[in-house]
C-alpha cells in the first residue's frame, strides 16, 4: 500500500469511528485528506471501498502471531494471549493520536464492524477466517496441555477452545458497552480464564 494510500486510509478510519458509514460522505473524506478529487479517486472509487480497507487496517492492527505464545503451557499461552492483546490495542490507538477516548474507539469500531456485515456481505470472510485461525491455536495449545498433564476435561479439545474465545468475545463486548478501561477489561478476561483453568488444572 502506497503512502498516499496508507495517509487516505487512516483519515477515513477517524471519520468512520465518529459518524456511521452513511453519515460519511465522498465529499468528506475527500476534503478531509486535502488531496484532490483526482488523486483521490485514483486511489479509492467509492465510499465501500475506503470503508473496506478502514476495517482491513484495524484487522491488520490485532493480526496475531501465535508462534510467539507459549507452546508448551496452556497458562502461559493465555497469559502471552493478553499480554499481547494489550500490545496490539495499544499500538492501534497509537494510530488515533488523542482524537479518540480509549472506549470511543473501541465502541465505534462495534459500530463499523455491524455497518459492513449489513452493507458489505463480502466483509464476513474477514472475522471468519481469523476466528478459524484463533481456535486453531487454542485447540493445538489444549491438546499439549491434555497430552502434557497440564489439564484434564472431558470437554474435547475444540469445545474447550471455542469456550476461552467465547469468554473472551463476550466479556469484551459487555465491558465496551459499559465503557470499561483496557486494563480493567484485560483483568476480568484473566480473572474469567483463571476460574476456567482452575476447573481443568491436573
Amino acid at each position: 500500500m502506497s503512502d498516499s494510500k496508507e495517509y487516505i486510509v487512516l483519515i477515513a478510519s477517524r471519520l468512520f469511528l465518529q459518524k456511521s458509514f452513511k453519515e460519511v460522505t465522498m465529499k468528506e473524506l475527500v476534503e478531509k485528506t486535502g488531496m484532490s478529487k483526482g488523486a483521490f479517486y485514483h486511489y479509492f472509487k467509492s465510499k465501500e471501498e475506503v470503508f473496506l480497507d478502514s476495517l482491513k487496517l484495524f484487522h491488520k492492527a490485532f493480526e496475531r502471531d501465535f508462534s510467539t505464545y507459549s507452546q508448551d503451557s496452556l497458562k502461559q499461552f493465555y497469559n502471552d494471549y493478553l499480554n499481547d492483546t494489550i500490545r496490539l490495542t495499544q499500538e492501534y490507538f497509537k494510530l488515533f493520536g488523542h482524537a479518540f477516548r480509549e472506549s470511543e474507539i473501541t465502541i465505534n469500531h462495534f459500530a463499523m464492524v455491524f455497518d459492513a456485515l449489513r452493507l458489505l456481505p463480502e466483509y464476513r470472510k474477514n472475522i471468519e477466517e481469523p476466528f478459524k485461525i484463533e481456535l486453531q491455536n487454542w485447540v493445538k495449545i489444549i491438546r499439549t496441555a491434555r497430552l502434557s498433564g497440564e489439564i484434564k476435561t472431558s470437554l474435547s479439545d475444540k469445545k474447550l477452545g471455542e469456550i476461552f474465545i467465547y469468554v473472551s468475545d463476550g466479556l469484551g463486548i459487555n465491558m465496551i458497552m459499559r465503557g470499561a478501561a483496557l486494563k480493567d477489561m484485560i483483568e476480568q478476561l484473566k480473572n474469567q480464564w483463571d476460574a476456567l483453568y482452575e476447573q481443568i488444572k491436573v
